[in-house]
């Protein structure tokens, strides 16, 4: 994907057919703390998951997994995958308009989610987008590495 078709890209929700896919992006973005295909599976059934997926030329070039609980007013991202040759080119952005947007939808005033502290793009993008962080949480990660708590109020 080249920085003149990134406007050219589908955001829709995931099914169930875009499981292998979405272990790929998965396999591809992160060195630990991946999703299974159980865990994936659980989350695309689940009514308090929103699965989104962008995709350009068929193929799925990033994901997002927002949390929302019954009688709560914070939506939490669980999981934001965007592949190495669509990077930079505001795929993340989108993903996580699309998420405070349906947030929003269903009542949430609050958005919260975990980052790795090593993380560098991914605290400039939630950052770019408003969310603060708010707390350290030590040893968060399966290998050990710590995280921030970022939030942001959805006006």
């Amino acid at each position: 994907m080249n920085p003149t078709l990134s406007a050219a890209v589908v955001i829709r929700r995931v099914g169930l057919s875009r499981i292998d896919d979405l272990l790929a992006l998965e396999e591809s973005c992160f060195s630990c703390d991946r999703s299974n295909r159980r865990n994936l599976r659980h989350l695309l059934l689940s009514p308090s998951a929103y699965c989104l997926g962008v995709y350009h030329g068929g193929e799925l070039v990033g994901s997002m997994v927002v949390l929302f609980r019954s009688n709560s007013c914070v939506a939490r991202i669980y999981s934001l995958a965007v592949a190495h040759a669509a990077r930079g080119l505001g795929v993340g952005r989108r993903l996580v308009a699309k998420a405070e947007q349906r947030a929003r939808a269903r009542g949430c005033t609050w958005m919260r989610l975990e980052v790795r502290m090593d993380n560098f793009p991914a605290i400039r993008l939630y950052e770019s987008q408003g969310f603060a962080d708010t707390e350290v949480l030590c040893g968060y990660y399966e290998d050990g590495a710590h995280a921030f708590v970022f939030r942001k109020e959805l006006n």
